[in-house]
């Protein structure tokens, strides 16, 4: 058990490492400032409200459509805000502010820990829902999505593990509500 436990240590060490290099080479980029604008820009769009608009405006076009949208968000979400508090708060990962010395993110986090990244896993499980019922939309909502988990790095609250994290577990239950709902 113990060599188990030694080799799990190591494992997880080395991937911190590499996302602590991840995440320097983020905060190294010539246009770090403009990143950091529109950075700020993109994540206030998976602030919760804002997952209203994709059942709001296939209601335009079709009602049933928006309801059963309506539904799967519902669930989706249901089911992902407490698996994220239980990861955030059983893992007690920090943020990188409070994990690399010297440094601050260009953002107050929303909470204390990092892992996974809220914002992400609520982006991903907008797009895949979304997505799922309405395919024309989908090469519009995944690079949403990716840019942002993209952009929680670029803010210096994240690191790039937190981000495909959060990006499995909203895709995951996407795709779980989904087929529930079916």
């Amino acid at each position: 058990m113990d060599r188990a436990r030694t080799h799990l240590l190591s494992l997880l060490d080395h991937i911190h490492r590499g996302d602590v290099v991840t995440f320097n080479w983020c905060m190294r980029r010539k246009r770090r400032e403009l990143f950091t604008r529109a950075g700020r820009m993109i994540s206030r769009t998976a602030d919760g409200p804002w997952y209203l608009l994709p059942p709001l405006a296939l209601s335009c076009v079709d009602v049933q459509l928006a309801l059963h949208l309506t539904l799967v968000l519902m669930l989706g979400f249901a089911l992902e805000r407490p698996l994220y508090a239980l990861l955030k708060k059983g893992l007690r990962r920090n943020r990188p502010a409070q994990a690399l010395p010297g440094f601050q993110s260009f953002v107050a986090p929303a909470d204390q820990f990092s892992f996974p990244s809220g914002h992400t896993s609520g982006a991903f499980l907008v797009a895949t829902a979304t997505g799922g019922l309405a395919p024309e939309l989908a090469p519009a909502l995944f690079p949403w999505a990716a840019l942002v988990g993209l952009s929680r790095v670029f803010l210096g609250v994240h690191f790039p593990t937190d981000i495909a994290a959060g990006a499995a577990v909203g895709g995951s239950l996407g795709w779980l509500a989904l087929g529930t709902l079916a």
